[in-house]
């Protein structure tokens, strides 16, 4: 890590998506697993208070006893939609190292920001309470992660000495959110740069469109499609850990062993050339062609287009549909954020529609978007699950 000198695994384990018995994670083999990769070298482990109904940091404690928590790097989160002050940020600091079972977590991020998120967290006096915690060491390095427009992420990385940063970023976000360019100030800023949703939650491996996979068989390389999206990532020299959110242990094996070997810059011109065609064959085959580049923003009525557009389509790339909804609820819903940001909130205005380079019809697209976004049965479900599980201090 360059802001910290660290040395870090590539491959960083995320504790979200733990393997499931019925309706909690399955404890004996989420143990299992985290120990063996650790054993085999993956140093970085990441949790945050939300996941699995408040039960990742607890099981991640659990799984780093008996020696193992001295061989690796913790990354924990602060929720800011969880905080209202700062003895309401010193709280839940206190419950994650009590949870962790540790006295100091090594990399302490505000989780999920965007611009509006870091103005409120920052007005709760955020700075004073991470510098606090610094001093006194209860955590080590501060970062938050993000997602937002770009002109956001520059502000946000340019108002705070950090060490590092988390970012949505894969062959197909390589031009949203904070992006390529957000990755190169970040670098460029001397922050670490770690990479979540690096399969987009296993829509980049499974049930690929056939164009896509057409594009794949044509290479004299023969790779998985996992392997593919991996390399393209640990390519990039900027990038310090790519988190994947293993649960099955084939995933683990071969996310290790991919990792083992991948090198940056290791690429060659042609298999950058496969990825990039393969990248622009997954925007072809979209439902709808957004490019993510924020021309209709800001909406009047606080619609946040792209990522509406972003959820859409990822609901149809393959992965679990579920979990592409809830994700939608959570990041748009009002959950994790201040206020909601929704399809449902668009209101036909158009003023969006003339400013499209695209040509989208933006008002008929958001209609087709909330019908399979915000089925509502499901979204009561998923805001309902959420507020009685994941927020319980």
């Amino acid at each position: 890590m360059p802001s910290t000198g660290d040395k870090l695994s590539i491959l960083g384990f995320g504790c979200m998506r733990l393997p499931m018995k019925g309706i909690a994670i399955d404890k004996p083999r989420a143990i299992a697993q985290i120990r063996g990769a650790i054993d085999r070298g993956v140093n970085y482990l990441d949790t945050a208070w939300p996941y699995h109904a408040g039960a990742s940091e607890t099981l991640l404690g659990e799984a780093l006893e008996d020696g193992y928590r001295e061989r690796v790097k913790i990354a924990d989160k602060l929720s800011p939609w969880l905080c209202k002050s700062q003895e309401d940020m010193e709280t839940l600091l206190n419950a994650q190292l009590k949870k962790l079972k540790t006295d100091q977590i090594d990399y302490y991020l505000i989780h999920a920001l965007d611009g509006k998120g870091w103005e409120r967290i920052k007005s709760f006096g955020v700075v004073d309470f991470l510098k606090r915690a610094q001093d006194d060491g209860r955590i080590k390095n501060i970062g938050f992660s993000f997602h937002g427009i770009y002109d956001d992420f520059q502000l946000i990385v340019d108002d705070n000495e950090w060490s590092f940063c988390q970012i949505q970023y894969n062959i197909l976000d390589e031009n949203s959110q904070a992006g390529r360019k957000g990755l190169n100030y970040a670098a460029a800023a001397g922050l670490g740069v770690i990479i979540m949703e690096p399969l987009r939650g296993g829509g980049l491996t499974e049930k690929l469109p056939g164009q896509v996979a057409d594009v794949y068989d044509r290479s004299p390389t023969k790779r998985s499609n996992a392997e593919w999206a991996l390399r393209w990532l640990w390519d990039h020299p900027e990038i310090q850990v790519v988190l994947s959110g293993m649960n099955e242990e084939s995933h683990i094996d071969e996310n290790i062993k991919i990792a083992s070997e991948a090198e940056p810059c290791s690429l060659t011109e042609d298999e950058r050339a496969i990825l990039d065609e393969a990248s622009e064959v997954y925007r072809k085959v979209c439902k709808v062609p957004c490019t993510g580049c924020q021309y209709c923003m800001p909406c009047p009525f606080d619609v946040n287009i792209p990522r509406v557009f972003d959820f859409y389509n990822q609901y149809y790339f393959g992965g679990s549909k579920f979990i592409t909804n809830a994700t939608y609820i959570n990041h748009l819903g009002g959950i994790l954020t201040p206020d909601p940001h929704l399809a449902s909130q668009c209101t036909g205005c158009k003023k969006c529609v003339k400013k499209c380079p695209q040509l989208i019809d933006i008002p008929a697209e958001m209609k087709n978007a909330k019908k399979v976004l915000e089925r509502p049965i499901r979204t009561f479900f998923i805001k309902w699950l959420m507020r009685l599980f994941m927020f319980r201090k």
